[in-house]
């Protein structure tokens, strides 16, 4: 585990100086953003949010049929009221096929694997579907604003889309 240590270290340097221990659980902007995974994203700084402020659900393209249960708990449970979807320039998910990554898999690891990846082939496209889905899934609130855009890798700018 060759990071563990340095985690270890800055964890402890986070700890002396945290202050937001009496944050409550619902996030005070009343928002949640999906975002993609990437390491060269951080949803919070691009936003200027702090600590408590928003929930993030991220995962590989920041799809939003994978982020649908945490969208229904935010929503239902801690009462967010908006929805942002941010893409990202450079994705990973551009470039392969679920069929490809199934073989990979597969031959890697020996498993057939029946998952559906959510490739996507045009960026902002792949926004835009996001934000249909979520604008007509029954597991999202009525009226709930969707907002969708792309963050920029290489300058960190974020255009909204829709």
């Amino acid at each position: 585990m060759p990071n563990r240590a340095d985690f270890d270290a800055a964890n402890a340097s986070y700890v002396a100086g945290f202050s937001a221990g009496g944050k409550p659980m619902p996030p005070k902007r009343q928002a949640l953003v999906i975002a993609c995974m990437d390491a060269r994203l951080h949803p919070e700084k691009a936003l200027g949010v702090e600590i408590g402020d928003i929930h993030v659900v991220r995962n590989a393209g920041g799809r939003a049929v994978d982020a649908l249960r945490s969208v229904t708990i935010s929503q239902q449970l801690l009462g967010t009221t908006e929805i942002y979807i941010l893409h990202h320039t450079d994705c990973g998910m551009l470039t392969f096929s679920t069929a490809q990554l199934q073989g990979i898999v597969k031959e890697r690891l020996g498993a057939d694997d029946g998952t559906v990846y959510h490739e996507f082939s045009d960026l902002e496209q792949s926004v835009r579907d996001d934000v249909a889905l979520l604008r007509a899934s029954p597991l999202v609130a009525p009226g709930t604003p969707i907002t969708g855009g792309v963050y920029d890798v290489h300058t960190g700018k974020i255009t909204w889309l829709e």
